[in-house]
């Protein structure tokens, strides 16, 4: 298994991390997802490490803390062997307090995570969105604090658009906190708008990137065709899809183009969808899910193999949008605004 650096920071990540929100299933949201309970998902941990994923995101938010216990029984007797990746900010109950980025907040949600998933420091703690009620310094002086008693490692981002991932890195910067070293950010073939900003941020600033879904919540399986019925066994047609309304269209055009590299590299569409994601600057790893053991077992066999240059342009032209302002205009000035090179290491 391949490890990347994360950030600017002296830590490596798998390329690879497992994403247990598919764990318990417990409300009508998160069984659209899965339902995954302690006996499989200990399967799902085992079969994991035997590959070298050694990293499983989690949040406090999903399932209200079940993921978090499930994952954390999965990983009893075994916790030195993994890496923890979890997060807070979303609403835990009806209570004025028990959602945000505040210090009272993340002191008792870091507390109940390390409780829930029986560790006793977290490696990674993302910040799940950001909070625009709460200043940053707040926030991240707090944060600075979790980790200097050794409650968390490495602190994160996500969700965040540049002015919230710059303002808090300022300050970081300002106050000698420790800053985000990575965001973890939503990123696919069909959704790219992450290059438009934040991957440039993220080259500038040292900020590496965490992807969640990257397979568009299953839109890029391989199950979604041009002329064929709409499955039904997935997350979308269950209401656990994010991100506007499909425009199918332009979904085809890309699958056209996967089925093509598919067909060269003899691998599946999806495993063509992952390693293109592997490509791109700034990113060091892709959180897969499987609400079984063969879905994770062909999302793991993504890495360990590299596209073409040509493959890799390929796919980007089929899956191409027009930049909205003032993306655009900065783009037609790219002397001035230059933009990450996506093609420099696989030329």
């Amino acid at each position: 298994m391949e490890y990347r650096q994360m950030g600017a920071s002296g830590f490596y990540v798998p390329v690879l991390s497992f994403g247990t929100a598919t764990f318990g299933g417990g409300n009508e949201f998160f069984k659209a997802w899965g339902n995954t309970d302690v006996t499989e998902a200990k399967r799902l941990v085992n079969l994991c490490l035997d590959v070298g994923v050694t990293l499983f995101d989690t949040a406090n938010v999903y399932s209200r803390g079940i993921s978090e216990e499930i994952l954390g029984q999965a990983i009893k007797g075994i916790q030195n062997k993994v890496l923890i990746s979890t997060k807070a900010t979303f609403p835990m109950s009806d209570n004025p307090n028990d959602v945000g980025s505040s210090r009272y907040n993340l002191v008792k949600e870091c507390e109940n995570s390390l409780q829930r998933l029986g560790v006793d420091h977290i490696d990674i703690y993302h910040m799940h969105g950001f909070d625009g009620n709460t200043p940053v310094e707040e926030t991240l002086h707090a944060l600075d604090d979790l980790i200097t008693a050794g409650k968390i490692r490495y602190i994160a981002c996500s969700n965040f658009s540049g002015w919230h991932l710059m303002k808090s890195l300022s300050a970081s910067e300002r106050y000698g906190w420790a800053r985000y070293v990575a965001h973890q950010a939503y990123y696919s073939l069909l959704d790219r708008e992450f290059e438009w900003e934040l991957m440039p941020v993220g080259v500038d600033q040292k900020v590496s990137t965490i992807v969640w879904s990257p397979l568009s919540s299953g839109r890029l399986s391989g199950k979604f065709r041009r002329g064929v019925e709409l499955p039904q066994d997935n997350r979308i047609s269950q209401g656990g899809s994010h991100g506007p309304a499909t425009d199918f269209e332009h979904l085809y055009n890309i699958v056209d183009a996967l089925d093509e590299v598919a067909e060269e590299t003899g691998k599946s569409v999806a495993q063509v969808a992952l390693n293109w994601l592997l490509q791109r600057p700034t990113v060091i790893n892709l959180i897969i899910g499987a609400r079984n053991e063969e879905q994770l077992k062909q999302n793991l066999a993504a890495v360990g193999w590299n596209l073409t240059l040509d493959q890799v342009k390929k796919l980007d032209a089929a899956s191409n949008r027009d930049p909205i302002y003032p993306y655009w205009h900065q783009r037609q000035n790219t002397k001035l605004n230059p933009l990450p090179d996506f093609y420099g290491k696989l030329s």
